[in-house]
């Protein structure tokens, strides 16, 4: 490289590895459930893997941020999309996009999600009934880890 004028220090934080074993799943949603891998406080990113029962529909939700899904097992799908998910397939979904998803088929579904923000939960005529982010969900994870007697990992860490 040419030479660099004005370069700033680059402050450099460590990876972090984390072993989903470790961690509990959280109710969520009927027989839905969670499990918190990363809760980002500066940036409000959350990592999180979902467990849904076979047929199961969550409730539709629109989200500011921009989300990212990986199917690891399971199909689901949108209601108010043509396709269906698969495992391995990878899910794309836009700031400012609402859906509902459905877990289709015999099989439990279970995805990685990445989520950029909030996840505002909306009623029958689409107003936002409730929200979720990493505050909402790091203190359910809390909330049920005391409830177990298990000691929490700390996923806001970098």
């Amino acid at each position: 490289m040419g030479n660099v004028k004005n370069v700033k220090e680059v402050v450099a934080f460590h990876a972090n590895n984390i072993c989903p074993d470790d961690l509990p799943w959280i109710p969520y949603f009927g027989d839905a459930k969670f499990k918190l891998l990363k809760a980002n406080p500066v940036t409000g990113q959350t990592v999180t893997l979902l467990k849904v029962p076979a047929a199961m529909q969550l409730p539709a939700h629109f989200h500011p941020g921009t989300v990212i899904v990986y199917t690891v097992q399971g199909t689901w799908r949108y209601l108010e999309d043509p396709w269906v998910s698969k495992a391995g397939d990878v899910v794309y979904e836009p700031a400012g996009s609402s859906h509902t998803p459905q877990a289709v088929g015999d099989e439990e579904v279970i995805t990685l999600n990445i989520v950029e923000g909030t996840l505002d939960y909306l009623g029958e005529n689409g107003e936002i009934i409730a929200r979720d982010n990493w505050e909402s969900f790091l203190k359910k994870y809390h909330e049920h880890c005391a409830a177990e007697g298990i000691e929490p990992v700390d996923v806001t860490k970098f």
